[in-house]
């Protein structure tokens, strides 16, 4: 395998088509600044805080601490890059077609068998 270089990366574009198979810019998440900066600084960043290569000079450093939250960002990408990560990483809300809880999790005391409905006529 070759070894990445920083100049590859940073020519490289970056695309989420899990989260995002439209795009950055379509998705209404981000502006388009943002959506710029993450697809121009994507890759870089995301080799950064994977390990695939080693921070050069300080921006680098920047992005890292940025990313791993031990500095506020300052950047666009360092930006961009917090904001993608908190929307990737945010919990899934329920289904469209209802919360599907298996039965054996109710408890004995949510079931209320003696409820009385009065019905007038």
């Amino acid at each position: 395998m070759a070894k990445l270089t920083r100049e590859f990366l940073v020519k490289r574009m970056f695309k989420d088509t899990k989260n995002y198979p439209y795009g950055f810019s379509r998705s209404g998440d981000f502006s388009i600044s943002e959506s710029k900066a993450l697809s121009e600084y994507g890759c870089l960043i995301a080799a950064l805080v994977d390990g695939q290569i080693e921070p050069e000079t300080n921006d680098d450093n920047n992005l890292l601490a940025a990313a791993f939250g031990k500095k506020e960002p300052e950047g666009a990408a360092e930006k961009a890059w917090v904001k993608y990560q908190k929307r990737i990483n945010r919990p899934k809300l329920g289904s469209v077609y209802g919360n599907h809880r298996p039965a054996a999790v109710e408890d004995d005391d949510t079931i209320k068998d003696d409820l009385e409905v009065e019905i007038d006529d």
